[in-house]
């Protein structure tokens, strides 16, 4: 008897498996980028079809779960920082948030397991079956209460890079359904004939997402009218904002960034991040305040400045609070408000509390010192900040979402201001860096982004950081440069998710074909 065969009889062999292979799955994906760490699919494949024979849905639902643990616990640590940030009154939950985290999101994981394992077919199309089981929980976890498609398959490929290039004909949601058929099929490649072809199929699949993205950046972008723009970076950490003393600092780090003298012309745009400035919109902006002259004074006439921040409207007693982003038109004499943007995607337990009645009724509302949380803004629409420069703003957490980029085509530019300072120097706010970047590559539009502490960059149609536009964690200071070009029309912009519903068709054909004979 082999080692091997000793250790694959011991019962905790096949969960710890599990475990390690989501793990190595979680780490393919960027800051780390250890892409054989993709075979944990396959790894995760083997597992389930190995799952207990006496109960093989319950096992094959465990050890999903367990490859999900993995995976999103490696994936999402970073958010317990987010809970240090008031320690005295919630770091206890910082642990009990990851875990809960982690867990929830396997749920995906498992249920993805339980049913490949009882629609898997007995060949090597099994892999496609795979692919398509998983994929489609993926798609229902960024969509279930207002979902979390936080580090999809698909986006393990780091944003710019060839393979990248594939989410403008498919999406994210596609190109997660080719990583997963690709990444699986050595689990089959000692089944004879069909297992071979299995993946000779995923070798040249991956020959193609390279080639194709290689002859996709060989493509010039088309350039539009020279706009510049001004990104304002000003290294202010989380707790700094609790602290009423230091706002007067915040708003001199903010507008002596902005006012910073220009080695060329000076910027048409000037950028702040989301949660700027620790005070609503409409009382630091109110006419007559110190505030509102600093910023004037800050920026020239002729700029527009857009400023990421939380406003307020209704009645005073009750007011309905809006993440937002402001455009403000710097006129001879005044700042003109020229658009608002109200977020739509909110983030469940940050902004909003869902089954917030039940919840409250338990105390969990007091006992997690949870606010009112955020009111929902209409479906993400385009905001003109110039006459000549229609954008579409997508707000920290909205840049997660396959499709809401793809609207109108002719939205010049996507404007991404986010308050990654929550997450302090951890692989968070990298990880949201590539995540944002993809919504370029589907939208074939650049992007701006704008955070407190970095990542801060300009990013162009294919996904990749422009050379010398980036702010990394930590550091202050501006990104002066000219808006690239866009790229063509993108199957995905035309056609949203058709193609990945045609793959999710493709794995259903692929699992009834053992059935062909019978009926």
């Amino acid at each position: 008897m082999t080692a091997w065969t000793r250790f694959r009889e011991k019962v905790w062999s096949g969960p710890l498996l599990a475990l390690l292979a989501g793990l190595a799955a979680a780490l393919a994906h960027p800051p780390f980028g250890v892409l054989p760490g993709l075979l944990g699919y396959a790894g995760l494949l083997f597992l389930l079809d190995d799952a207990n024979a006496e109960k093989p849905l319950r096992s094959a639902f465990w050890r999903g779960w367990l490859a999900g643990l993995g995976y999103f616990g490696l994936g999402t640590w970073w958010i317990g920082e987010a809970f240090m940030v008031d320690a005295a009154n919630q770091g206890w939950m910082a642990p009990f948030a990851v875990a809960a985290m982690a867990g929830g999101l396997a749920l995906f994981w498992g249920l993805a397991g339980l049913l490949y394992r009882l629609a898997r077919p007995r060949t090597a199309w099994r892999v496609l079956t795979f692919a398509g089981v998983f994929a489609a929980l993926e798609w229902a976890r960024g969509h279930v209460l207002t979902g979390f498609p936080w580090n999809l398959p698909g986006e393990t490929w780091r944003a710019g890079s060839w393979p990248s290039q594939a989410a403008a004909l498919v999406g994210a949601y596609g190109l997660t359904w080719i990583t997963l058929a690709i990444a699986a099929a050595p689990a089959v490649w000692r089944e004879g004939k069909g297992g071979r072809i299995a993946v000779g199929a995923a070798c040249a699949g991956l020959v193609a997402l390279y080639g194709h993205g290689a002859l996709v950046q060989s493509r010039p972008l088309a350039k539009g009218p020279p706009t510049t723009v001004r990104i304002v970076q000003a290294d202010i950490q989380q707790d700094a904002k609790w602290d009423a003393a230091r706002f007067a600092q915040i708003v001199q780090a903010y507008v002596s960034l902005t006012a910073r003298p220009y080695a060329d012309r000076p910027a048409d745009l000037v950028i702040w991040p989301e949660g700027a400035l620790p005070a609503a919109i409409d009382d630091y902006l109110a006419p007559g305040t110190w505030v509102r002259q600093a910023i004037l004074d800050s920026v020239r006439p002729g700029q527009t400045l857009l400023i990421g921040g939380y406003r307020y409207e209704g009645p005073i007693d009750k007011p309905t609070y809006y993440n937002s982003l402001i455009a403000l038109k710097r006129t001879a004499t005044d700042l003109e408000v020229v658009g608002v943007y109200d977020k739509h995607r909110l983030v469940p337990f940050g902004e909003y509390l869902p089954a917030e009645k039940f919840l409250t009724a338990i105390g969990f509302k007091s006992l997690a010192h949870l606010g009112d949380g955020f009111a929902t803004g209409p479906r993400p629409a385009p905001l003109r900040v110039a006459p000549d420069l229609l954008t579409q703003p997508l707000i920290c957490y909205e840049s997660l979402f396959p499709g809401l980029a793809r609207r109108d085509r002719n939205v010049r530019i996507l404007i991404n201001v986010s308050n990654d300072a929550w997450f302090g120097v951890t692989s968070g706010p990298l990880q949201h860096l590539n995540l944002a970047s993809y919504r370029a590559i589907e939208s074939a539009k650049p992007i701006l982004r704008a955070t407190p502490t970095g990542v801060s960059a300009v990013i162009d149609a294919r996904g990749r950081v422009v050379p010398g536009t980036r702010l990394d964690l930590g550091k202050s200071g501006v990104i002066d440069a000219a808006i690239p070009g866009m790229g063509e029309v993108t199957p995905f912009d035309d056609f949203g998710d058709l193609a990945f519903l045609a793959l999710l068709l493709i794995s259903a054909v692929a699992s009834a074909r053992p059935l062909a004979g019978k009926i």
